[in-house]
C-alpha cells in the first residue's frame, strides 16, 4: 500500500473530527463552542482535500455537509463573540 500526502490529510481530518466529538462527549468542550466547530470544519476540509485526489461521491457529500454545517457554527460563534465585546 502506498501512503501519500492526501492520505495523511484525510487521516488528520478524520482524527480531528473524532477528537472533537470525543471531547464533546467527555464534556471538555461545548457543542456550540468555537473550538469545537472550527475543529470539525478543519477536519472536514482536510478530508475533502484528500477526496480531491481519490474521489468518493458519498464521502464527498458527507464531508461537504459536515463542513457547511460546521461553518454555520463558526459564523454564529464569531458573531456571538463580536456581540459580547
Amino acid at each position: 500500500m502506498d501512503y501519500h500526502w492526501h492520505d495523511l490529510a484525510g487521516n488528520l481530518g478524520v482524527a480531528a473530527m473524532v477528537a472533537a466529538y470525543f471531547a464533546l462527549q467527555m464534556g471538555w468542550v461545548e457543542g456550540r463552542s468555537l473550538r469545537y466547530t472550527v475543529t470539525n470544519a478543519a477536519g472536514a476540509l482536510l478530508v475533502l482535500l484528500s477526496l480531491a485526489v481519490e474521489f468518493n461521491l458519498s464521502a464527498f457529500f458527507m464531508e461537504a455537509f459536515w463542513l457547511a454545517i460546521s461553518l454555520v457554527g463558526v459564523v454564529r460563534g464569531l458573531r456571538g463573540r463580536a456581540g459580547a465585546g
